[in-house]
């Protein structure tokens, strides 16, 4: 049975189409707020582009900040898919850079191939734990997993307020932070990995975390896609009911997608703590958590999706710092506003255009 020229194009409206649409009215109303400062549009997109692409150590700043908008939005896509909200990557990702912290603190002259190895698993495993209390009370005990992802981020928080003002902070300072680790602890940056290659590229933050996330984004969209697991996940949070009727156990189904997003979020935490600080600091994770869910929006919880997304708003967080600086009226706050209106349209406005996309497509081939 063929499908019709409209049904295929509609296919492509949702995954391609409506998020450049919602992402250009973004722009549009971000104009609006530009003009009332007193500001020139075309000037501050151009600022905006320029500080986040126009040279190799922009590239490598935008890509630094999308390489944990990646962890986090696959981490939220992954719970997607299962039916689940989860908000507590902030949280998990806490976690995860605190036991990254404590191997990087007690490892002596281990390899570095052999720390960043150990440190993939244990930021994994302690996102994974943070996550699967909430879950596994969701699944046994019926309370909602919004609201304890939510509940567990305040937990972690305050729990590294403690650890890091009274047990782990490096003696003589008042700084909330640990002493620097070790040079053999740190990720290795990518311009001195190109450069062993022989190439040149700018100075950046950018470190291999980003090819880690790149390679988590394969597997998760291999996991969903290309296995039983993750064919039960998705059937589960596409019908419960009918997942439950078909054999598929709903508890497990709800720690098993809790356990991977969590693990998820855990892996942010390498691009900070052995990447850029190369130590434990307080609000290590800045707010990605919840960025990724945006991102993930955005991305239509597809890794592809997911890692343009966290490229946009690496970018926005990049050419930001540089807009504030070039264009002193637009303040480090009404970039903030910018990028909320972005947020705003893509997240939580997603579907508002969808229907006049839809017919507006769906005219010409009345037409024929």
């Amino acid at each position: 049975m063929s499908l019709s020229p409209t049904r295929v194009r509609l296919d492509w409206v949702v995954p391609v189409l409506l998020p450049v649409v919602n992402l250009a009215v973004a722009l549009l109303l971000s104009a609006v707020v530009v003009v009332l400062i007193g500001e020139s549009p075309g000037r501050a997109l151009r600022t905006l582009a320029s500080g986040a692409f126009g040279d190799a150590e922009s590239v490598g700043y935008t890509l630094y900040y999308a390489t944990n908008f990646v962890f986090t939005g696959l981490a939220v896509a992954v719970a997607f898919h299962g039916g689940l909200f989860n908000i507590g990557a902030e949280g998990q990702a806490y976690i995860g850079g605190l036991c990254v912290a404590l191997l990087c603190l007690g490892v002596g002259s281990w390899p570095t191939v052999l720390v960043v190895a150990v440190a993939i698993v244990i930021a994994a495993v302690g996102g994974a734990a943070w996550a699967f209390v909430p879950a596994w009370l969701q699944a046994h005990r019926g309370s909602h997993v919004v609201i304890t992802t939510i509940m567990f981020n305040f937990i972690a928080s305050s729990l590294m307020t403690y650890l890091l003002v009274n047990v782990l902070i490096k003696p003589g300072q008042q700084s909330p932070e640990t002493r620097e680790f070790e040079p053999s602890t740190w990720l290795p940056q990518l311009h001195d990995v190109v450069r062993w290659l022989g190439w040149e590229i700018g100075r950046s933050p950018l470190n291999l975390a980003f090819v880690f996330s790149l390679i988590a984004g394969l597997l998760v969209w291999f996991y969903l896609w290309h296995t039983r697991w993750g064919y039960e996940l998705r059937a589960f949070g596409h019908n419960a009911t009918a997942a439950v009727y078909a054999g598929i156990s709903p508890a497990s189904t709800v720690v098993t997608a809790m356990a991977i997003s969590g693990a998820l979020a855990g892996l942010m935490s390498l691009n900070e703590v052995m990447g850029v600080q190369h130590r434990l600091l307080l609000n290590m994770p800045g707010g990605a958590g919840f960025v990724g869910i945006a991102v993930a929006l955005m991305g239509r919880n597809h890794p592809v999706g997911i890692v343009v997304a966290a490229i946009l708003f690496g970018a926005l967080y990049q050419g930001g710092s540089e807009l504030s600086f070039d264009m002193p009226k637009l303040t480090r706050d009404m970039v903030v506003v910018i990028q909320g209106l972005i947020i705003l349209v893509c997240g939580a406005l997603e579907h508002a255009l969808r229907s006049p996309v839809e017919a507006l497509l769906r005219r010409p081939a009345r037409a024929e």
